[in-house]
């Protein structure tokens, strides 16, 4: 089932040649779908605090060169064989898990996002901050109708990670803290609010933009990371990559509360004494995400409905996306379009 060849040999990519080095704007040749994998159109690529760990090299095994970018939105070009859930033109999203092997005992287990043998989009799979990208079938997912290309990209991460997040913390905890209000914080705050919990934003300390989004978006309270918050909370999620947060965290839950650290990369945690955990407080992380989540959150998300917070960004200028990310200037999510 290939597609007529309307689509140029080469294509414009951001490619990443080391950690810490500037990424290279470059021509590079399209990809070939091979069986099972479908050639996308990329309409629009987010632009995750995961990338800046892998770009600052603190995931340390990308392949390299690399095209980074694991929330994708685009659509069918071609097919390679033994493509059967879509169809060329047909609107897809891409998340982080692009393969898991189906076979170690996690996978077996229906723990996917625990597989011992994963490939992952924009890390060891060439992902989204190009023109084109391939994809395994089975990782793609359709994209709800009322989102347009920009708005849906953060949802395959930011959001998808939120949510899963949200179920490792309880579900629905009647007074849910998030740390760090970005992109994942915005999307899951509106989905913790729907189903009736109070949340609590903390930001960067000074951060009054970020505060006053989070007040828009719901939030009962807004403060710094370092302040306690008015009331007791029965779970938080950390997003913000500071390990100081898990100690200052336990201090904000109640007894038997949860905290859950939903980044893939935080900075050391530091000593604390042990009565901050007593009395069945639970620290955890989230790992990845299964299909299974992936499904759920974007049937979930349109009835909500959740709405994202999108800043476009040409994608030649994606050094500077990941400099704003960085710097803490973006109120939701940054957004790589590509010129076709």
């Amino acid at each position: 089932m290939q597609h007529s060849d309307m689509h140029a040999s080469t294509m414009q990519a951001m490619v990443l040649d080391a950690p810490g080095k500037a990424l290279r704007s470059t021509k590079i040749p399209v990809p070939k779908p091979g069986p099972g994998q479908i050639l996308i159109k990329v309409a629009a690529c987010g632009v995750c605090r995961t990338d800046l760990h892998i770009f600052d090299g603190e995931l340390t095994h990308p392949k390299l060169p690399l095209v980074m970018g694991h929330e994708i939105v685009g659509y069918v070009e071609e097919m390679g064989p033994q493509v059967g859930q879509f169809s060329i033109g047909d609107r897809v999203g891409v998340p982080w898990l692009g393969w898991t092997d189906g076979t170690c005992p996690y996978c077996l287990a229906g723990r996917e996002n625990l597989c011992d043998d994963p490939r992952f989009t924009g890390y060891d799979i060439d992902g989204g901050y190009a023109a084109f990208t391939v994809a395994d079938h089975r990782y793609c997912f359709p994209i709800p109708d009322r989102y347009t290309d920009a708005e849906a990209a953060p949802l395959l991460c930011a959001g998808l990670i939120g949510y899963r997040s949200l179920k490792l913390a309880g579900g629905y905890p009647q007074r849910l803290g998030i740390y760090g209000f970005g992109a994942a914080a915005h999307i899951v705050a509106q989905v913790a609010r729907a189903r009736g919990s109070e949340v609590y934003a903390f930001t960067r300390p000074g951060d009054v933009k970020a505060q006053d989004f989070a007040r828009s978006l719901g939030a009962v309270w807004a403060g710094a990371s370092d302040e306690k918050p008015p009331k007791v909370l029965d779970a938080a999620i950390i997003f913000a990559p500071v390990g100081a947060l898990i100690p200052a965290a336990l201090q904000a839950v109640k007894k038997g509360g949860v905290v859950v650290s939903g980044g893939i990369h935080m900075s050391e945690i530091p000593a604390f004494s042990y009565d901050l955990l007593w009395e069945e407080r639970v620290v955890r992380s989230v790992a990845n995400l299964t299909r299974g989540d992936a499904e759920e959150f974007l049937a979930l998300a349109p009835t909500i409905p959740v709405k994202t917070s999108v800043v476009e960004i040409p994608l030649t200028e994606a050094n500077e996306a990941l400099r704003r990310l960085r710097e803490g200037e973006l109120s939701g999510a940054a957004v790589l379009i590509p010129s076709h």
